[in-house]
């Protein structure tokens, strides 16, 4: 890269980048210039800019717009060439070293049949000849049309020689060949732990297994090295930054994925800012001990809270569920904590200081939520910021109680896009009244934090905004919207992706926005998102990502 030039220790591009240095001045201020800026403030009014002065620690100095005389004394300046400039998204809900270890091993999540996830399974493993272990995910059982879950039967039948273990979609389901089965020493004999499910057949384990039984794999599978886990890191950092993410909540984060951060930040290659909510108390002590930590590696890095599940997913059936399943009656999912459980966590999480995330995706789990949330509200008082991810299935009676207890609302709108007609399968027409009510919620007062749950979704943020404000996937389907009262206008979905975010996380001060005293963490993008129609938001290219003051990405 032989155009990089490097001046007060920040790598600029003079070329590819646009930038223009200015020798011989000792000011250290930069100025970004011509560019169609925009950005929201914390009302969700849109600020309009077409200059940036950045200090010399990466926050916004100044905005100017275009009558605005710009400074004179630059360190260096940066031609926008009229190019769209925006914050960097913060993605309120994902799992980074998920996405990075996603990316280095078999992906399933493109396939469409059976038929065709086990040729790619047998490919895989005929590629990978030395690996003890076939590791993958991405399955979806619904996406193939399959009616059932996978059996390990088929899987035996391109691979016995060697364990295999596949996690579904979404996390909360694997699908194991005997071999791996044999490894983890499961057996007719083996009991469903509490919160999970071993799901059998005539009293054998079929190979799949449900949320809590997923443990049952833990001691068998090799563990990671941690050059292997550096290396999930680093590519999961790039394929944010490549989507425009500047800052990620990381919901549940271990204690060996906080020590690959750390090893990352004491080396000055932590590019992108992550929010920390430890995987249950037990990370939580064993990282912070007895405070949420500070801010790290100039805002980079920090250990906000506590992730704890009250449920599954609906996919798998682990959502829990008022009523049975419409399509498997008798089943209304698993509880993972009973409610003294779920209050005992958060209360020792609480008590600390630290900022609780509940999972409650089934409208009984969001109602067991909810519910611990106002008892603990007696106790902990101020600003707790409680969140409940997912949220997807609210019983219509339970949405104004967000508000009323000051919990945020943490969702994925590409989750309605994704699971539309699994939810009508799950629960039926009649039960779809607050099924992803993003719009209900927001009237209600709530606020709305908007991720994509990576790896689960892509962790490019533009399908989720274009599906907020149409309730359409990307082939326009259903025309005109499923539930299309709960569209929201663009502005509301690009606050929830922004300001939302970060306030989700008590990081408003400093992140979510462009303005002053903020960081100065914005990507240039070839549309301008407050004028493109939905396909064109969708199809949004990333041209540059820039985190602190500094280019971190350029697209070639």
């Amino acid at each position: 890269m032989s155009g990089w030039l490097k001046k007060r220790g920040l790598a600029l591009c003079a070329s590819a980048a646009g930038l223009l240095l200015v020798p011989g001045l000792a000011q250290a201020d930069s100025l970004i210039d011509n560019v169609n800026g925009m950005s929201l403030d914390s009302k969700g009014k849109v600020i309009r800019f077409t200059g940036m002065v950045i200090d010399d620690e990466g926050r916004v100095k100044q905005l100017l717009d275009r009558r605005d005389k710009r400074p004179r004394e630059m360190d260096f300046q940066f031609d926008g060439k009229g190019q769209n400039l925006v914050p960097g998204f913060f993605d309120a809900h994902g799992h980074i070293m998920d996405m990075g270890f996603g990316a280095l091993t078999l992906d399933l999540s493109e396939t469409r049949s059976l038929a065709e996830a086990l040729a790619r399974i047998a490919q895989y493993a005929a590629d990978n000849p030395n690996r003890q272990w076939i590791i993958g995910s991405g399955w979806n059982q619904e996406v193939w049309g399959l009616g059932r879950f996978p059996t390990a039967a088929e899987l035996d039948s391109v691979v016995a020689d060697r364990p295999v273990f596949l996690s579904r979609i979404d996390g909360h389901a694997v699908w194991a060949n005997s071999a791996a089965m044999k490894a983890a020493g499961v057996s007719a004999a083996s009991k469903s732990p509490s919160g999970g499910t071993i799901v059998k057949t005539a009293g054998k384990p079929t190979g799949v297994f449900v949320d809590a039984a997923i443990g049952l794999f833990k001691d068998a599978i090799p563990t990671p090295k941690p050059a292997e886990r550096d290396l999930a890191l680093s590519k999961a950092q790039d394929m944010l930054l490549a989507n425009g993410v500047t800052s990620i909540a990381d919901m549940g984060t271990e204690l060996q994925d906080w020590q690959s951060y750390r090893r990352a930040g004491d080396k000055g290659r932590l590019k992108i800012r992550i929010i920390s909510y430890a995987a249950g108390i037990d990370n939580m002590i064993a990282i912070a001990g007895p405070a949420p930590s500070p801010w790290l590696y100039d805002d980079h890095l920090k250990l906000a809270g506590v992730k704890l599940y009250v449920d599954g997913a609906l996919g798998s059936r682990g959502a829990l569920l008022k009523q049975p399943y419409a399509d498997m009656p008798g089943e209304s999912g698993l509880a993972l904590l009973s409610s003294a459980q779920l209050k005992n966590n958060m209360s020792r999480a609480a008590m600390d200081g630290f900022q609780t995330a509940v999972h409650a995706i089934g409208d009984k789990a969001n109602d067991e939520a909810l519910s611990a949330i106002e008892e603990l509200n007696e106790t902990y008082k101020g600003d707790r910021r409680w969140r409940i991810e997912h949220a997807q299935i609210i019983d219509p009676v339970d949405i104004n109680r967000f508000a009323a207890t000051g919990t945020i609302a943490s969702v994925q709108p590409v989750h309605q896009t994704s699971d539309r007609l699994m939810a009508e399968a799950r629960l039926g027409p009649d039960r779809l009244a607050g099924a992803y009510a993003w719009k209900s919620l927001l009237d209600s007062g709530a606020i709305l934090a908007f991720g994509t749950d990576v790896p689960v979704e892509s962790s490019s943020p533009f399908p989720g905004l274009a599906a907020a404000i149409t309730r359409e996937d990307a082939s326009g389907q259903p025309f005109g919207g499923w539930m299309p009262e709960q569209r929201l206008a663009r502005e509301q979905a690009w606050q929830a992706y922004t300001n939302g975010a970060a306030y989700a996380a008590f990081a408003e001060d400093r992140l979510g926005s462009l303005e002053p005293g903020k960081r100065a963490d914005f990507i240039i993008i070839d549309q301008d998102l407050l004028l493109a129609t939905p396909a064109q938001i969708r199809a949004t290219q990333i041209l540059q990502t820039w985190v602190q003051g500094k280019p971190v990405f350029v697209r070639k």
